[in-house]
């Protein structure tokens, strides 16, 4: 999860070393985060094909491996290469991860509190721990410092007990390859799109047709699985209308939540001026916050509905977007802080309670493809967040100044987070 975001901060300086454009450089974020997207396609067919701890455990070791080789690549094409292959073996790292987790709990269905604040605190902490990195050894460190990590993760993955993860499923053997082109395609072209979208405008030629060729490629391969006997990744989950709303009330959430993780960075680094190591502290209570807040939601449904709990944190996440308004260019850190830790209570009110209404009536082989399903979900619903609201700002920026720039993005992000679905439809209870 650090890895998705802590590259960001170091393009300039790649840039710089081995004499490349910056536009070019930016493959090495935007390539990891396609190369996630498609690796996402295999990743149920995987651990239906190997068993879950297996592909776990080869996953973790080639992504150090991958790691050490961009931190050792000479030139840009190597580097390129390398972090196409990190984003390809770290794609089943979090969807297993969160199998085995909801798994193990039969009882609740639910991610200990622990695993959410990692889980959402990595990709906040990301720029700045990469700013810190580099500004002690230089870019090269943000990719070795996953060496000694990922061998203790070697080695510490060995005593996960067989029990927590499934194991091969008999007559899962066979690969959909048709529906493995189609779905790895058309993820990787709408990732695409979503990326060029954010950089060269949404009006664009380039951008519109790889998000058209995408969709339509996403949906043949709908078509496709409902005629498959054994579809590389089975969306049967979404086609019922309960696991569909919370899909794209989770998708809601992540966009409004996603966005501004991005922005506020961003926001109080170049605005306020302070650094990338202040920043960084400032953003530790959101990600403590929503760990916390996973467990506050589990409780939460012992008292109250899932649709009661959804909507209170769809109110909590409406108001706490609408605050930033009140952000100015020299509002206190502490301020700021707060009111990143208040959205954040909003996460487990939202996500919780619908990973329970998803995975609480699934058997033990089916939380594979229900975990896939949510993180491909979650990461293009996040993706396309982070590319509007940068295109918003950034425009707003060059025109009125970043200040400005915030104000609207704030009043744009409380319009999706006030249209809660599970306020007028009553699938979920």
């Amino acid at each position: 999860m650090l890895d998705s975001s802590v590259v960001n901060v170091a393009v300039e300086p790649i840039a710089r070393e081995l004499h490349a454009g910056l536009g070019v450089v930016q493959w090495t974020v935007s390539g990891y985060l396609l190369a996630l997207g498609i690796g996402l396609a295999g990743t149920a067919y995987l651990s239906r094909r190997f068993g879950t701890l297996s592909v776990y455990r080869v996953s973790i070791a080639t992504f150090t491996l991958a790691s050490v080789a961009c931190a050792l690549a000479p030139d840009l094409p190597a580097l390129l290469a390398a972090r196409v292959v990190q984003g390809l073996v770290a794609a089943p790292l979090v969807p297993m991860a969160m199998s085995m987790l909801l798994g193990n709990n039969r009882s609740a269905r639910s991610i200990p509190a622990t695993a959410g604040m990692l889980l959402f605190l990595g990709p906040a902490l990301g720029p700045s721990v990469g700013g810190a990195l580099i500004a002690v050894a230089g870019w090269r460190a943000i990719f070795l410092i996953n060496l000694p990590t990922g061998l203790g993760a070697v080695v510490a993955v060995r005593r996960l007990p067989p029990s927590m993860g499934s194991g091969p499923v008999d007559g899962s053997s066979r690969l959909d390859v048709t529906g493995l082109l189609l779905l790895a395609a058309g993820l990787g072209l709408l990732l695409l799109g979503i990326t060029l979208g954010g950089t060269a405008g949404w009006a664009a030629f380039r951008s519109w047709l790889p998000l058209a060729a995408g969709g339509v490629l996403l949906s043949c391969y709908a078509v496709w699985a409902r005629r498959t006997a054994q579809p590389v990744l089975d969306i049967a989950l979404a086609r019922s209308r309960g696991p569909f709303l919370a899909l794209t009330i989770c998708a809601l959430a992540s966009v409004v939540t996603f966005s501004v993780v991005f922005l506020l960075p961003v926001f109080v680094q170049y605005a306020q001026g302070h650094s990338p190591l202040v920043t960084g502290i400032a953003l530790l209570p959101q990600g403590i916050v929503t760990g916390l807040s996973t467990t506050l939601g589990q409780r939460a449904l012992r008292l109250v509905s899932v649709r009661v709990a959804v909507m209170a944190g769809f109110g909590l996440l409406t108001a706490a977007s609408a605050s930033l308004v009140a952000v100015g260019a020299h509002t206190p850190l502490p301020v700021i802080a707060v009111l990143l830790a208040v959205r954040s209570v909003s996460i487990g009110l939202v996500i919780a309670p619908l990973l329970a209404v998803l995975t609480g009536p699934l058997r033990q082989a089916e939380i594979g493809d229900a975990s896939t399903l949510f993180s491909i979900w979650q990461r293009v619903a996040g993706s396309l967040g982070v590319a509007l609201i940068a295109a918003i700002f950034t425009r707003q920026a060059a025109a009125a100044g970043p200040v400005a720039a915030l104000h609207l993005t704030a009043v744009v992000l409380a319009g999706p987070a006030s249209a809660d679905p599970a306020r007028r439809m009553g699938v979920i209870r």
